[in-house]
């Protein structure tokens, strides 16, 4: 069975280790991608994530096809946060489990880097000095106003 949700709340790394536990798997994967506190050698102090939340999910929902399609993978976990981090904070987790590690590796590296190309979500970066940046992604054009 398939987690996946866009969401305000904190992200809850037990919820996806518990999401992806199967006696039946021999490898588990996990990528936390998390709020730093520098971006392209400027000093931050937090992210602001948008998206539409619905369209974001449904995306989300069929990169997740097409990772069961390429890997075994028992489990599978992809959640992604909206609203105001703070650094540290956990903003993405993508977590995986299959009867053997190469697959739940493969699976867990494919859905952030899909994550990250096609599903409509936009950051903006929250500067130490100077005003707040939305970033632009090439795949996914300027947020919109």
């Amino acid at each position: 069975m398939d987690t996946i949700r866009i969401q305000k709340e904190p992200l809850d790394v037990s919820e996806a280790l518990l999401a992806i536990a199967d006696l039946q798997a021999g490898g588990q994967a996990l990528f936390l991608g998390t709020v730093r506190n520098h971006h392209e050698d400027r000093e931050s102090r937090g992210l602001f994530y948008d998206a539409y939340p619905e369209l974001a999910a449904k995306e989300m929902a069929r990169i997740a096809d097409e990772i069961r399609q390429e890997f075994a993978v028992l489990h599978l976990v992809m959640l992604h946060r909206i609203g105001e981090l703070a650094l540290g904070e956990v903003a993405v987790i993508v977590a995986s489990s299959a009867a053997h590690r190469q697959d739940a590796i493969h699976a867990c590296q494919a859905g952030i880097d899909r994550i990250k190309q096609r599903v409509p979500i936009w950051k903006k970066e929250r500067w130490a000095h100077g005003p707040d940046t939305w970033h632009d992604d090439p795949n996914l054009g300027e947020k919109p106003l």
